[in-house]
């Protein structure tokens, strides 16, 4: 076992969380921690969850309590929890500090590293009793990464923008989770030096820094998300070549396991399009 997993649940065990009994009521308050706990069969155990918890399909039977915007303590507390898991970075820290001072334990999720998908696995296994599973899926989850990182390393260089949103127009830098997946497929991201981690930027922007690809996650969303018309820039290489990509943003930008899924899916359409610049 990792180093780092295992100072983690030094720090677990000292906070009483690995003596705890194992839960029974879980309140989910992020997709990703839901799909990751039906992943090691403890998805029944899940009493409440919040919007676009959608998979697997069982997940939209589960009670909604709240969303981006918050959620309602109210609900929570009459579902009676024994353990909520939060997102660190998705949820709202007044919400959590409330919960905590009524007594209900909180447990975070902290998604800011590819390589501690299989970590958090093994942790949701503790909380609710199921080692063997979530031991046997997090093995599995750090082999198939291995492999696919091999797979791609050393491949001829590819410059990327990666379009998070089109407006505002929102990309990544060098310390996020998605830059990390586009160094798996071995590619530049050409915002990867920016001081923000998602820098809202400009048309300009981009034209200065020539991408050969530009990467175009479709978003799930009440409301209609808007497009930009990329054929007006044809002096942009990846517009004059046409080397524009479609990925599933459930697969890429949710901390599951389904990642891997969406890694495979991104750097094979990459691969494409780096046989396209260098032909034969």
């Amino acid at each position: 076992m990792k180093l780092h997993y295992f100072l983690w649940m030094l720090v677990l065990c000292g906070s009483g969380v690995a003596q705890a009994q194992e839960a029974k009521r879980i309140v989910a308050l992020a997709p990703h921690i839901v799909e990751n706990l039906f992943a090691i069969g403890a998805g029944e155990r899940i009493v409440g969850t919040v919007e676009y918890a959608d998979y697997p399909a069982a997940a939209n039977n589960i009670e909604r309590i709240g969303g981006y915007n918050g959620i309602s303590l109210e609900r929570v507390l009459a579902l009676q929890p024994d353990l909520v898991i939060a997102w660190q970075s998705g949820n709202k820290k007044a919400d959590l500090d409330k919960l905590q001072k009524l007594g209900i334990k909180v447990i975070y999720s902290d998604t800011k590293d590819i390589h501690k998908v299989a970590d958090e696995l093994r942790l949701f296994g503790k909380l609710t009793g199921q080692h063997q599973q979530a031991e046997r899926l997090a093995e599995q989850f750090s082999a198939r990464f291995a492999a696919l990182k091999a797979r791609y390393k050393g491949s001829q260089p590819l410059r990327v923008f990666y379009q998070l949103w089109p407006e505002p127009m929102m990309t990544i830098n060098q310390n996020t989770w998605l830059h990390q997946l586009l160094e798996v497929c071995a590619v530049e991201n050409v915002f990867a030096d920016n001081s923000a981690d998602y820098p809202q930027i400009s048309i300009e922007n981009v034209l200065k820094t020539k991408p050969q690809v530009i990467v175009l996650p479709r978003e799930k969303s009440k409301k209609e998300v808007p497009t930009i018309n990329w054929q007006a820039w044809p002096e942009i290489p990846a517009v004059k070549q046409q080397q524009f990509i479609n990925v599933d943003a459930d697969l890429l930008h949710r901390y599951s396991t389904r990642v891997l899924d969406g890694v495979t899916d991104l750097c094979d359409k990459l691969q494409q399009a780096r046989s396209h610049y260098y032909k034969g």
